[in-house]
């Protein structure tokens, strides 16, 4: 494996740098964009339901479990306690309240809407620093390596929630490493999604990278 010029293993000192982007991502685009959006009235998990309410057509107490990583008695709690503060509506279709339909209100709107606002001016600020062309680059090599890492360790029929439904529509993680993806599997039919990109070739996806 290939070592950096002090030492140390390149495939270490890259996945050192992923996960503090990760952080960063997690901590500045989300944690505290959120808290400038509605102050701490929201958990990071409550947010990231209501964004898949938005985005999806997920109806089963099962695909909130599956989304938020808990169980589905949990699933159901969270949906009750953002109901009850009127940032859900929930309408049951069956006796069992398994079967459920959500969709947002004037206040989950509003709340989407100021947090994409403050959204945009962060990554403006952050990003203006860098061109497209690299921005497209470094996204083109995280895929490909986060493609290595699910196929290393998943399922191709397990449920994919590695992207983040709510950053973009195309997924060259999807197209790399075949995986279930959830966003694609629920998503709103009326939002019709942009085509695919064809899929490069792993020599074409080097020169890619290389030129």
């Amino acid at each position: 494996m290939a070592r950096n010029g002090n030492g140390g293993n390149v495939a270490h000192d890259f996945l050192g740098s992923a996960q503090i982007f990760a952080s960063a991502v997690e901590e500045v685009v989300e944690r505290q964009i959120l808290e400038e959006s509605a102050g701490k009235q929201y958990t990071l998990s409550q947010f990231r339901l209501i964004k898949m309410v938005a985005l999806t057509e997920a109806h089963t107490i099962s695909d909130v479990a599956l989304f938020l990583g808990v169980s589905n008695a949990a699933a159901s709690k969270a949906v009750d306690k953002l109901v009850r503060r009127k940032l859900l509506r929930r309408e049951e279709g069956s006796p069992d309240r398994r079967e459920i339909r959500l969709s947002l209100t004037d206040a989950s709107r509003h709340l989407l809407a100021t947090y994409e606002e403050k959204k945009e001016r962060k990554l403006a600020q952050v990003f203006r620093g860098f061109s497209e062309e690299e921005l497209k680059r470094a996204a083109r090599l995280l895929d490909r390596v986060s493609a290595e890492l699910v196929e290393h360790h998943a399922q191709p029929d397990e449920v994919c929630l590695q992207c983040g439904i709510y950053y973009r529509d195309q997924c060259l993680v999807r197209q790399l490493a075949k995986r279930n993806c959830f966003y694609v599997r629920n998503r709103r039919q009326s939002k019709q999604a942009p085509a695919e990109p064809a899929r490069l070739s792993y020599e074409e996806e080097l020169q890619d990278l290389g030129s």
